[in-house]
């Protein structure tokens, strides 16, 4: 039996270091309108609050950038997504920056925490940092590794500040305490842009990583299908899908970290329906659109947007 979509609308962009990935939402909703597309009057919404001032708060710590504030935003981020599932909704959460991924997995697990979560990680990046090891402090290259309650202490490089410690150790306790998803239950697509640590962390924790060119080269099918075996012994699968997995030489550079050599939405669309076979599926997330950085327009956000009309599809 399909469950009702819900839309959450979650307009934050604090955890990231570009401004703008708050008004994504807005944009994908405008690619929408103009194909006049009723997509968005279709389905049920909720925003969630957000606290975009706190981007005028002085900086105090650059390795966890406004901590206090993006563990607030997941935490209300959490309890909807929760109070959702308990209603017995799917949840389509539309971010900004991708900081947003740790509220979305704690209310997945705060709502069955007997249930073990896999996680299908479709992004550019593979935002396994903590503020020990982050040469940005930009939180939206943290949620994973919070979602697992790892910290790579044998990749450190920062000295964090008390205040940082304490809402760091809060974030990895959003919605129940402890780590939300185990490194054996994370699957990446498209992981291509990584510093050091994260590399380190990935080979030490064995997560799987099914790059662009492999996905080629095995076919799609295949290696997705490989993925769904991984994840077998899951429960419940959250897709996250940061749009700068796609090429930006072929789609746009509207979003806050752009790399070349990704998925085109083809793929992309075909790499979350075969997922949503599993009839696992918990939640979806999109994230990082970011219309001020769009030189083609407004041609991320309907790119995204049709990803979110196809995918939906299949849901209905």
């Amino acid at each position: 039996m399909k469950k009702e979509i819900k839309i959450i609308k979650n307009r934050s962009d604090i955890g990231a270091g570009t401004r703008g990935s708050d008004m994504g939402i807005d944009a994908i909703e405008i690619a929408a309108i103009v194909q006049e597309n009723n997509f968005f009057s279709r389905f049920d919404f909720e925003d969630v609050a957000t606290e975009n001032e706190s981007i005028y708060n002085k900086v105090t710590n650059s390795f966890g950038k406004r901590i206090k504030s993006v563990f607030e935003q997941c935490t209300r981020l959490s309890d909807a997504v929760e109070r959702n599932l308990n209603d017995g909704k799917l949840p389509i959460i539309i971010s900004g920056d991708h900081s947003s991924a740790l509220g979305t997995i704690s209310g997945i697990k705060a709502a069955n925490p007997e249930q073990r979560l896999g996680v299908v990680w479709i992004d550019a990046h593979a935002d396994i940092h903590s503020p020990y090891t982050s040469p940005s402090g930009n939180i939206h290259g943290m949620p994973l590794a919070a979602a697992m309650s790892e910290d790579n202490m044998d990749c450190k490089i920062n000295t964090i500040s008390s205040e940082t410690k304490k809402y760091w150790e809060a974030m990895k306790n959003i919605g129940c305490e402890g780590a939300k998803v185990l490194a054996e239950d994370v699957v990446y697509f498209g992981v291509r842009d990584t510093e050091e640590p994260e590399d380190k962390q990935i080979e030490a924790l064995e997560i799987r990583n099914y790059m662009v060119s492999e996905v080629r080269y095995r076919g799609l099918s295949f290696c997705v299908s490989e993925a769904l075996a991984q994840l077998s012994h899951c429960d419940q699968i959250y897709i996250s899908f940061d749009v700068d997995s796609m090429d930006c030489d072929l789609i746009s550079y509207g979003t806050g970290t752009p790399v070349a050599k990704g998925f085109d939405q083809f793929e992309i669309i075909e790499i979350i329906n075969q997922i949503t076979t599993s009839n696992k599926v918990a939640a979806i997330e999109f994230v990082e659109v970011n219309p001020l950085l769009d030189f083609k327009g407004n041609k991320m956000a309907e790119t995204a947007f049709e990803v979110l009309d196809e995918i939906t599809k299949s849901l209905v």
